[in-house]
C-alpha cells in the first residue's frame, strides 16, 4: 500500500442533490470529468422515400434525431482501426504525448493494461487530451495567460502529494515512462480552464436568498438521516438467464476482490446508465434503493464489496464508499497532523529479510513518544521523515481509518506497506475534530449552489467547443 495524497473530493447534498468540490494536482478544478470508459456512438443514416409508409418509417427520438426505424448502413466501422493521434485546430497530439500519459495513469493506479484493454484506455485518453487542447485554446483566445511559475507551482504541489521532491518526481516520471511536460501540459489545462471560468462564467452566477433557505429547511428536515456513497455494478437477466448472469458476476467479484484493478474498471460492463461515472451512485438513502441492495447496504463496512444481489430485473455488486449521518458531525472528517516514516528496502531484498527489517523497524516505531521523537528514531533506523498537516480521516484507505480513529496524539501506526515499495508507518502529531454541528453555513450552501452551476455552464462550454472543433486524426 502506498499512502499518495494527490487530491482531494469533498460532497455536500443539499436539496435532494449532489455538488462536488474537486482537488485537482495543481488547483481546485471548476468542472469535473467522467472517470469512466465513454463509448463513442457513431450513427449513419439513410432515408428512402418509399410508396408504402407502413414498411419504412422515420421516427423521431427524444433527442430531435430524425432516424429511421430500420437503419440500412452504407459502409463499414471496423472496430479494429483505432486514430492514436489528432490534430486540434492546430494543436497537435503526438503518439508520444498518448503513451506518457498512459503510462502516468497506469503508474498512478498500479495496473499493467494489455490488449484491447491498452486500447480503450489510450482512446479516453486521446479525448482527455483532446478536451485539455480545446480548454488552452479558449482560455489564450480570453487572453487568460498561464504563466510559468504557476505551472512550476503546480509540479511542486503533485511533488509533494507524492512525497516527493521536484527533482524526484521528474526522475520518477522518467522511470515510468511518462514526463515533466506531460504533467505540465495537464497541469497548464487545468489552470488556463480555472482562470477561464473564474473570468467568463463566474461573474454572471448568482444564487438568491430564497433558494439557499429552502435547501436549509429540507436538510432540517432530513437530519439524522443515513445516507450511503454506493458504487453499482448491474446487469439484467430474465428468469431463464438467471443462474448463468450470477456465475459471470460471482467471477465477476472474485477479479474485483483480487485488486488487480479498481472497481470503477469493471463497471465499465454495468448495464446501468452509471457505467460512465464508475458506477458512482453517489450519495443515496437506503428508501430510494430496491430493498434487497438497502439491506446488503446496511450491513456493509466502508470499503467492502458485495454481492451478487439479486434485484427486479437482475444482479448488483455493490462497493460501499463511505456513509454518514445527515447534519451530524462524522469523526471522519478530522483534520490530521501526521508525520509518516518510510524505510525503503534494496533491490532483491527476500521476503524473509524484509519480514526482519519489518519487525525491526515496529519495535523502534513503537517506542516514539510524541512527534518530537520521530526525527531521532528515524535516524536510528535510516528512514524517511514526510509531514503533512492537513490529512482528512476519510481519504486515508478504509483500514488506516479505522486506526487513525482510535490512535491518541503521539502514537504510530502498526507498520503498513509492501518489499516492493517498502515499509511506512504514521505518528498522530495533532487532531482538529469537525465541529459538533455539521448543519452547512448559508454561505457554504450559497458557494455550492453557484459551483454547481459554474460546472453546468463550463460542461455546456466544453461540449460546444467540441462540436465547433476542426480536429484531423491521423
Amino acid at each position: 500500500m502506498f499512502l499518495v495524497w494527490a487530491g482531494a473530493s469533498e460532497t455536500l447534498t443539499l436539496d435532494g442533490k449532489n455538488y462536488h468540490v474537486i482537488m485537482s494536482i495543481s488547483k481546485a478544478v471548476r468542472v469535473t470529468r467522467s472517470v469512466g470508459l465513454i463509448a463513442a456512438l457513431a450513427l449513419g443514416t439513410a432515408v428512402f422515400a418509399q410508396a408504402d409508409q407502413d414498411d419504412q418509417t422515420a421516427t423521431t427520438d427524444e433527442s430531435g434525431l430524425n432516424i429511421p426505424s430500420d437503419v440500412q448502413l452504407f459502409g463499414k466501422l471496423d472496430p479494429n482501426v483505432r486514430k492514436a493521434t489528432a490534430i486540434v485546430n492546430g494543436t497537435v497530439i503526438t503518439g508520444t504525448d498518448v503513451d506518457q500519459r498512459v503510462a502516468l495513469i497506469e503508474a498512478a493506479n498500479k495496473i499493467q493494461m494489455k490488449g484491447d484493454d491498452l486500447n480503450r484506455l489510450k482512446l479516453q485518453v486521446l479525448r482527455g487530451l483532446i478536451d485539455e487542447a480545446l480548454e488552452v485554446q479558449e482560455a489564450k483566445g480570453n487572453d487568460v495567460k498561464v504563466t510559468p511559475d504557476e505551472i512550476k507551482q503546480g509540479f511542486t504541489r503533485v511533488a509533494q502529494r507524492f512525497n516527493m521532491t521536484p527533482t524526484g518526481l521528474r526522475a520518477y516520471l522518467a522511470k515510468i515512462g511518462s514526463s515533466e511536460r506531460s504533467l505540465d501540459g495537464q497541469i497548464e489545462a487545468e489552470i488556463a480552464w480555472q482562470h477561464y471560468l473564474s473570468k467568463e462564467v463566474e461573474p454572471f452566477v448568482n444564487v438568491g436568498d430564497q433558494e439557499v433557505n429552502a435547501i436549509l429547511d429540507r436538510l432540517k428536515a432530513e437530519q439524522g438521516t443515513q445516507e450511503y456513497h454506493l458504487k453499482e455494478i448491474y446487469m439484467s437477466a430474465s428468469p431463464d438467464r438467471a443462474a448463468q448472469v450470477q456465475s459471470n458476476m460471482q467471477e465477476l467479484m472474485k477479479q474485483i476482490q483480487s485488486g488487480q484493478h479498481p472497481f470503477e474498471y469493471y463497471a465499465q460492463f454495468s448495464e446501468a446508465s452509471t457505467r460512465s461515472v464508475g458506477g458512482d451512485l453517489s450519495w443515496v438513502q437506503l428508501n430510494t434503493l430496491p430493498t434487497s441492495l438497502a439491506q446488503a447496504a446496511q450491513e456493509m463496512q466502508v470499503g467492502q464489496i458485495a454481492g451478487p444481489i439479486q434485484v427486479p430485473g437482475g444482479f448488483s455488486i455493490l462497493y460501499l464508499v463511505d456513509k454518514r449521518t445527515v447534519g451530524a458531525a462524522d469523526p471522519r472528517d478530522a483534520r490530521l497532523s501526521l508525520r509518516q516514516l518510510t524505510v525503503h528496502f534494496p533491490a532483491g531484498i527476500t521476503q524473509a529479510q524484509a519480514q526482519a527489517q519489518t519487525a525491526e523497524f515496529a519495535k523502534a516505531t513503537q517506542d516514539i513518544h510524541g512527534c518530537g521523537d520521530v526525527e531521532k528514531i528515524a535516524k536510528q533506523i535510516n528512514a524517511e521523515v514526510v509531514d503533512n498537516d492537513s490529512v482528512v480521516i476519510r481519504q486515508l484507505p478504509p483500514q488506516l481509518q479505522d486506526i487513525m480513529l482510535k490512535l491518541q496524539v503521539g502514537q504510530a501506526t502498526p507498520p503498513f506497506g509492501s518489499v516492493t515499495e517498502g515499509i511506512r508507518a504514521l505518528v498522530l502529531c495533532g487532531r482538529d475534530d469537525p465541529p459538533t454541528n455539521a448543519m452547512p453555513r448559508p454561505d457554504q450552501v450559497q458557494g455550492q449552489l453557484e459551483q454547481q452551476r459554474v460546472n453546468l455552464r463550463a460542461e455546456q462550454k466544453l461540449r460546444d467547443l467540441r462540436r465547433d472543433a476542426v480536429i484531423e486524426y491521423r
